[in-house]
């Protein structure tokens, strides 16, 4: 089940800040039980298996996107990360390997995005 920024969805995760809130969300099928009590995805429950995050203009958000969320992300155990980039018109898809998440393959144009999570050959950069 994907769910979207306006959903308030919340992903507890360790250092500062203690919440994330990404643009989109895989959840599992047992969050959706979990997530009727709240709206925050705790460090207690497993974690969500996709998340995207469209990277806002500025060097402090291309960073954030970047660096300090790829390091809560896989600190967190979410499998995969996607970095959607307008400004550089480009799809970085990042696999987590052990707790970080290997260089990832960026996607443009008409590429067809190639995802271990989300299988759909339609899908394209786009």
């Amino acid at each position: 089940m994907w769910v979207k920024h306006s959903s308030a969805k919340e992903l507890e995760v360790r250092g500062e800040p203690k919440n994330r809130d990404p643009d989109l969300t895989l959840l599992r099928p047992e969050h959706i039980a979990q997530l009727q009590h709240r709206n925050t995805i705790r460090l207690s429950m497993a974690p969500s298996l996709l998340v995207v995050e469209v990277v806002s203009l500025g060097e402090l958000q291309r960073d954030r996107d970047y660096i300090g969320k790829r390091r809560q992300y896989g600190d967190r155990g979410i499998p995969e990360y996607w970095i959607v980039d307008p400004q550089r018109q480009q799809i970085t898809i990042l696999a987590l390997q052990g707790a970080e998440y290997t260089e990832g393959h960026v996607y443009r144009g008409s590429d067809r995005l190639g995802s271990p999570t989300v299988s759909d050959p339609a899908l394209t950069a786009n």
